[in-house]
Formats: structure tokens, sequence, C-alpha cells
């Protein structure tokens, strides 16, 4: 049987494209339709472009005041092992992460049970930048949420909300991004905000580019524990590069790491936009 080759750009399957030596499609395997389909699929997929959101992972990581830092320790080389390999340690809220709903609320949904289908959804950004600029006490409000849905239109159903404050500019100097010593100072989401997002569009994750959903100076993380956790709705935290994104049009997909009982994992969050 002829082998389908991937396309080097796409990745689908070249199964319209003749065998060597051939003069078209084996009879049987492909109709004009599958053809036509795959032409169709490819160029679309040629037409979009792929927006990392994660942050690296290093000894430069900003953590949680209190939580120990990534460490890299080198086990194997090529030169004396032949192959290279690393034993890595890390909180699971390290980076750009996922929180599942467990992380603040007992009983609920840990890292392994949660729904893959959600990982892959619509996305929208609600930017609110230019309004916080540079507030480390601001925070996202339902009139927020109502204007954009007024410019943009209604956030669909079981999309990723994803919030951008303009924090991922300091998430390489620890004294911004999380706060001077003693309370934690960083912008995230209102309650009401939230609950409208969660409860009425059904949101199935909430992301910001701050060290938390809730700002940091709610330390009694309302959004957490109150809203979106007693859902199962799981939040990414800790995001970059979210200037790229339009606000509307695009699909995340989220890659995390199926930790049994896991609170959370770094997560390798990207983006594709037409």
């Amino acid at each position: 049987m002829h082998r389908r080759r991937p396309d080097r750009r796409s990745g689908i399957p070249r199964s319209h494209e003749p065998r060597d030596g051939a003069a078209g499609p084996s009879p049987g395997l492909l109709s004009p339709a599958d053809t036509t389909e795959a032409r169709e699929e490819r160029s679309m997929l040629d037409n979009m472009r792929v927006v990392d959101l994660t942050q690296p992972i290093s000894s430069d990581t900003v953590m949680w005041p209190g939580a120990p830092g990534p460490t890299a320790e080198v086990i194997l080389t090529v030169a004396h092992d032949g192959f290279y390999n690393r034993r890595i340690s890390f909180m699971e809220h390290t980076g750009t992460h996922f929180d599942a709903p467990c992380h603040m609320v007992d009983g609920a949904i840990p890292l392994h049970e949660v729904d893959a289908g959600t990982l892959i959804r619509p996305g929208v950004v609600i930017d609110v930048s230019a309004e916080i600029d540079g507030d480390a006490d601001g925070t996202l409000s339902l009139d927020q949420v109502h204007a954009f849905e007024a410019a943009h239109g209604r956030i669909p159903d079981g999309s990723i909300v994803l919030l951008r404050t303009g924090w991922e500019a300091f998430n390489r100097d620890p004294g911004r991004y999380a706060g001077a010593p003693g309370p934690l100072r960083f912008p995230g989401y209102g309650v009401d905000a939230a609950r409208f997002l969660v409860e009425e569009r059904r949101a199935v994750g909430l992301g910001v580019d701050t060290l938390g959903i809730d700002p940091g100076s709610a330390t009694d993380f309302p959004v957490h524990r109150q809203v979106s956790h007693p859902r199962g709705v799981w939040h990414l935290e800790g995001l970059t590069n979210l200037a790229a994104l339009p606000a509307t049009g695009f699909w995340l997909f989220v890659g995390v790491l199926n930790l049994q009982d896991g609170s959370g994992s770094p997560a390798r969050v990207l983006a594709l936009v037409a």
C-alpha cells in the first residue's frame, strides 16, 4: 500500500499527490472531492501563523514568592554517553502554567481528569493594558467585558478568555512582576467580570499575563475559590506575547503534562491565527 507523505509545511498527509511514476491517485483510495478538500485544508493552514504564548523555563523564571525556582542537572552528554539528557525539577506552577480546578478547591478536578477537549478551543483577548497603564492594582471590570463585546461581538460559549494587562513586559523582573517585597501587587480579573465570563459565556478557561488570575492584592483568591475552580474552569497564568494576537479569530492549543492528581503543570500554549 502506498504510504502517504506528510506535507513539509502543514503536516497534512499529501494523499492527493500521485505516487512516484504514477499518473494520478490510486483508484478506489481517493476521489476528486478528497483531492479538493485536502488542497483547501492545506491552503488554509498555509495562510495561518502560529504565535507562541509561552515563557521559556530557566533559572531566571520569576516564581511565586517563596516557591523554589526550576533547576536542571546534566546527567548524560553526547560526548561521554552518546546522548544528552538532564534531570529537571520544578513546581507544578512554574512559568507559563496551567491551574487545574483542584489547585484551590478540595475535591475539584485534578489535572489528569481535565477534559482534553477543552484544551483546543477558540480564544479571545480582552486587552486592558492601556487602561491599566502600569497600575499594579488594576482589575478587569464587568463594564470592560461589556465594552469588549460591543466592539468585537459576543464572546462565543466555550471559549478560552485571555486577559492582557501589559504585565508580560515584566516577566523577567521579580520586583515588577510580583511586586516589591511584601504584599503581592499585579493586575487580574475582577470577580464580577470573571463570574460573567464563566457563568454567562461558559468560558472553559481563563488566562492572564501575570502571576495569577486574581490580582495580587486579593489574598483570599476569590476568582479561584468562588468563581472558576468550583465550576471546573481551569486557568493559564504567566502568558506572554498576547500583544501579537487579535481580539478574536484564533484558536488556542494548550499542551500540559498529564500528571496523575496534578494541581497544575507548566504549559506550552500556542495560538493559530488566520
